[in-house]
């Protein structure tokens, strides 16, 4: 094939090539640009919220403290000639019963000696009654008149009535030593569970000496911290006719699911808690340890434990109830109303650890919108799954 062929070949192919790429672009359909502005209704969901009257619940944590607690002393000193079976850590005692004696015979030896001081006291008494019988007659018979007070001397008042001081002195000094001698025998002040004991037989106290640790069982604290602004509604019983406010106790972590314990809120403790700033509330819990009405479903107290409490609050009353999750920014919340997207200003009169609770803002059966929206504008079409 020549050259010159060879030239007019590439050149009728080439030409081709062009021809047909302008048939195509002479002949491609045009792109329209239809329904760009529809705006797309959002896929919500709603939730309705609740009108009525409820009593929330204020969530706080606590810890257990006895209601009554004493370092058992003794007033008197000597040794320790008996200890009681039932005096151990973990026992239980009733008042009145006898948990240490100390030995008792100087005390004994000693009420002797003041009883017969007593009597000695006594006889002197007697006698100096007698001999102002026979200055009385005396003095009538002399029958000179005296000043007042040489006729006292003379009647030997004086000398009466140092009688009379030394029998009331003989007397108390009796009552004191049959005291000492009571105090030998130290008794359990009240029901009481023992915690600790800190002496054994034989050993020499003084007086003052910590002898043990004891708690009263008929009722335990849980001091509670809670917030400030929730302390107004709460029902405390010294400040109210009625009980305090109840009060469920769990303790998750180491009670079974379902066992609480129920307690009422007695006092508001008045200062702030110096770490949390926090109020502190007492909450009384009766038979904390399940010994006065035996109950297995109850698990007892235990002093120093971190408990959770949920203490009802007082009733509100016509106000609507909402989850806390639907409060927005701001205090507001997302309503559909008509299809479309609206933002009311609530006001918000209580919140506890699940709810808030609207008192204005907020219409009866509103259509609250359970969905978080990337663009919030108030007027945007919504639309729900079912249409």
């Amino acid at each position: 094939m020549t050259k010159k062929k060879t030239v007019w070949i590439s050149l009728a192919l080439v030409a081709g090539s062009i021809l047909v790429a302008l048939i195509f672009f002479w002949t491609a359909p045009e792109a329209e640009m239809e329904g760009a502005s529809k705006t797309t209704a959002m896929l919500v969901d709603v939730v309705q919220a609740e009108k009525g009257d409820f009593s929330p619940t204020v969530v706080a944590t606590g810890i257990v403290q006895p209601a009554t607690d004493i370092s058992l002393s003794n007033q008197v000193g000597g040794e320790i000639t008996r200890i009681a079976p039932q005096f151990l850590p973990g026992a239980y005692v009733n008042k009145g019963d006898l948990l240490l004696q100390i030995n008792p015979a100087d005390f004994e030896n000693t009420l002797m000696l003041r009883k017969s001081d007593l009597a000695l006291a006594e006889s002197n008494y007697k006698v100096e009654l007698g001999r102002q019988d026979v200055a009385q007659k005396d003095y009538e018979l002399i029958g000179d008149e005296l000043s007042v007070e040489n006729r006292d001397l003379v009647l030997r008042k004086p000398q009466l009535e140092a009688a009379k001081a030394n029998v009331a002195a003989a007397e108390a000094a009796v009552n004191q030593a049959s005291l000492d001698l009571e105090r030998a025998g130290i008794r359990a002040p009240f029901d009481a569970h023992i915690l600790s004991r800190n002496v054994n037989l034989g050993s020499q106290i003084p007086p003052g000496s910590d002898l043990g640790r004891l708690v009263g069982i008929e009722e335990y604290w849980v001091v509670a911290n809670v917030p400030l602004s929730k302390v107004n509604w709460l029902d405390i019983e010294e400040n109210t006719d009625g009980l305090g406010a109840p009060v469920k106790i769990v303790h998750p972590a180491a009670w079974e699911p379902g066992q609480f314990r129920q307690g009422r809120v007695s006092r508001l403790v008045g200062a702030l808690d110096n770490q949390t700033r926090l109020a502190r509330v007492i909450i009384g819990v009766e038979d904390p340890l399940v010994r006065l009405k035996p109950d297995p479903e109850k698990p007892p107290l235990i002093i120093g434990t971190f408990v959770e409490v949920q203490i009802e609050a007082r009733k509100l009353e016509d106000v609507t109830r909402l989850e806390r999750q639907y409060i927005r920014p701001g205090n507001t919340v997302w309503v559909m109303q008509d299809g479309e997207l609206q933002i009311k200003q609530v006001s918000i009169l209580f919140e506890d650890q699940d709810y808030a609770y609207i008192n204005e803002g907020l219409e009866d059966n509103a259509q609250v919108v359970a969905t978080d929206l990337a663009t919030v504008v108030d007027g945007s079409p919504l639309r729900l799954d079912e249409d």
